[in-house]
C-alpha cells in the first residue's frame, strides 16, 4: 500500500477526500488535489502525516513564529522548537510535561505536543513500563495546532489554513526521501 493511501487511513480522512486519492498518487500531487477540492482539513492532515515528524513540528513552528502568541503558547512554541534543533529525549519530555500540564487546551500546547508525541513514553517520567505513542500522533497535534493558529484571526480561518499549507509543500519535497516516520 503507497505512503499516501497508508497515511489517509491512518489519519481516517473523510470519504469524499479518500474518493480523490489514487494508489500511485506522489504525496504532494494528493495534498495538492484535495486542496483544490476545498478538502482542507484532510489536506492538512495528510500532510502532516507525509512529513517526517522532525519537518511536520518545524512546519508547525515556522507557522506560530509568524503569528502573535500570548506568553503560554510562546513557551509551547519554544520547547517544540528546543526539540526541533535538538531531537533529544530531554527536550521531547519537557514538550511532553508543559502540553499534558496544559491539559491541551491552548496552541501552545499542541505545539509541545506535536514534539512530546514524537517518540520516547508517553508514561509518567517515574514509570518503569514504557508507553510508546501511535506513530500518527504527531502528525494528529500539528493538525490541532495549525488549526488552532488559524483560528486567532476567526474571520479568515479557512484562508489561513490554505495558506498555512504553502510553506510545507517544500518540506514535503525534501522529506519524500526520508522516512516518514523519522
Amino acid at each position: 500500500m503507497s505512503a499516501v493511501m497508508q497515511a489517509s487511513i491512518q489519519m481516517e480522512l473523510s470519504e469524499p477526500a479518500r474518493a480523490l486519492l489514487l494508489p500511485d498518487m506522489t504525496a504532494p500531487t494528493a495534498v495538492r488535489a484535495l486542496v483544490d477540492a476545498g478538502q482542507v482539513q484532510d489536506a492538512l492532515k495528510l500532510l502532516a502525516r507525509l512529513l517526517p515528524k522532525r519537518y511536520a513540528v518545524a512546519w508547525l513552528c515556522q507557522v506560530a513564529r509568524d503569528q502573535t502568541l500570548d506568553p503560554e503558547d510562546k513557551a509551547g512554541a519554544s520547547l517544540a522548537e528546543k526539540w526541533v534543533r535538538e531531537p533529544n529525549e530531554s527536550n521531547r519530555r519537557a514538550a511532553f510535561e508543559y502540553a499534558n500540564a496544559g491539559g491541551y487546551k491552548s496552541a501552545g500546547a499542541w505545539l509541545a505536543a506535536a514534539a512530546g508525541w514524537s517518540g520516547g513514553s508517553l508514561a509518567p517520567a517515574a514509570q518503569a513500563t514504557p508507553v510508546p505513542p501511535a506513530d500518527h500522533l504527531t502528525a494528529c497535534a500539528v493538525v490541532a495546532g495549525i488549526n488552532m493558529l488559524a483560528a486567532l484571526v476567526i474571520e479568515k480561518f479557512d484562508a489561513r489554513r490554505i495558506g498555512f499549507i504553502e510553506p510545507a509543500m517544500s518540506l514535503l519535497n525534501t522529506g519524500a526521501d526520508a522516512a516518514s516516520g523519522a
